[in-house]
């Protein structure tokens, strides 16, 4: 691999942060190379459920939540679970995630990831004109499914969150009118919030490489190494990979769960860890799915991909290393085929995801505090394809120094 040149900037990963990142970049006249340890969308953007989600700006550390969590950590196979050989190594991670939790803390958490969406929403609308990406959009809104009128009225404040906080829903009180939006759910899911501004791409593998090739017929290249370290200069940065060492005037690191161990490189530790998601994807679609599903008692969304649908969700807590429990994925499409009529679970492909997830669930946006020119894109758990484009904005902002759209302070990579 040639030497970068002292002005070229260079993005690690190539998942739809980094590839959004870099065409942003590319966009204000900078020279802009990503790497890459396995291509493009290789990582947790082959598979997620393709949704932007702006509708979510409730962090998953809500105040009461440490007193529920020790029934659901301790079921292997439930919606939020810890896998036993990970516990010990989690708990400075789950000690931050209950201090975020406090009230405090977490309106702030609130205001900021409200903020972080509506600029990442407005970001995205100019992102897919400027890619001609509208026929990879699905704009069929989403349904939210809660089990009985304990479990619905146990949603509506957070619905009464989105709405302070200019989210658009419309909330039934009927199995008939779930029926209008989306047959065939059972009648056991009585209430439903429908997001109908809610957004879709066909497929986020399609959309991270459409992105990709936007940079690339543009100039941009795409290069695949493993990173080793990052050293940070007087001037620059130095990247040293599996074949040979660069330098680079500016280094954006947005390389998923696997940021963290780059970060520490420099002398940074960052509490970031995976929230580990399973699904199925089933190649054709033996049920009329209308809009995005989310079985919200259960931790689970059901939406299409292609011409087929993808079953998936649940949250394991179990670091990079520990081998995969696919019996989580399925228990979904169990729970998919008695939940929707019709539903036929044959053929699907199993696969499990790391999503980079941070205690207070916002993600890491700012340069290093150990170095100018490295800046950090990393951490957005389930919200990678939902902030790209604002997190890309963020980026071109801070590699050019000019003020961004929005308050940073609450994603410093040093806030902890």
């Amino acid at each position: 691999m040639a030497e970068a040149e002292h002005s070229e900037i260079l993005v690690i990963g190539a998942g739809i942060i980094g590839v959004t990142a870099a065409l942003a970049l590319q966009s204000e006249g900078r020279k802009v190379r990503i790497l890459d340890r396995a291509g493009v969308a290789a990582g947790t953007s082959v598979g997620n459920a393709g949704a932007f989600a702006y509708a979510d700006v409730e962090p998953l550390a809500t105040p009461g939540i440490m007193r529920k969590a020790p029934k659901w950590l301790l079921d292997p196979l439930g919606p939020l679970s810890l896998r036993p050989g990970y516990a010990l190594q989690l708990s400075p991670w789950l000690l931050k995630f209950w201090r975020a939790s406090r009230k405090d803390r977490y309106a702030a958490a609130v205001k900021a990831q409200s903020e972080l969406m509506h600029l990442s929403q407005e970001a995205q609308e100019r992102l897919i004109v400027q890619v001609s990406g509208e026929p990879l959009m699905r704009r069929e809104g989403q349904m939210q499914l809660y089990e009985g009128a304990a479990s619905y009225r146990a949603s509506l404040p957070s619905w009464e969150l989105r709405r302070r906080h200019g989210v658009n829903f419309d909330l039934f009180e009927s199995p008939d009118a779930i029926a209008e939006i989306q047959p065939g759910v059972s009648r056991r899911f009585t209430h439903a919030g429908y997001t109908p501004e809610w957004m879709n791409t066909v497929d986020p593998a399609v959309w991270t490489h459409h992105v990709a090739e936007a940079f690339v017929a543009r100039g941009g290249r795409i290069d695949t190494a493993e990173i080793r370290t990052l050293r940070a200069r007087e001037q620059g940065v130095e990247v040293e990979t599996d074949t040979g060492t660069l330098r680079a005037a500016k280094v954006v690191l947005a390389a998923g769960a696997w940021s963290r161990s780059l970060a520490r490189a420099l002398g940074d530790r960052i509490p970031l860890d995976t929230e580990r998601g399973y699904n199925t994807t089933f190649p054709t679609a033996s049920f009329d799915l209308r809009t995005h599903l989310t079985f919200s008692d259960h931790g689970f969304v059901v939406t299409r991909i292609g011409a087929g649908l993808r079953v998936g969700g649940a949250v394991e807590l179990g670091g990079l290393d520990l081998p995969p429990n696919y019996r989580r994925a399925e228990i979904l499409v169990e729970k998919t085929a008695r939940f929707l009529s019709g539903f036929e679970p044959t053929g699907g492909t199993q696969w499990m995801g790391f999503r980079p997830s941070m205690p207070d669930s916002l993600p890491v946006i700012s340069a290093s505090p150990k170095s100018r020119d490295v800046i950090y894109a990393f951490g957005h758990g389930h919200l990678g394809l939902t902030q790209s484009a604002g997190t890309a904005q963020l980026v071109a902002a801070l590699c050019a120094g000019r003020a961004p759209g929005i308050d940073l302070s609450p994603f410093r990579a040093d806030r902890f």
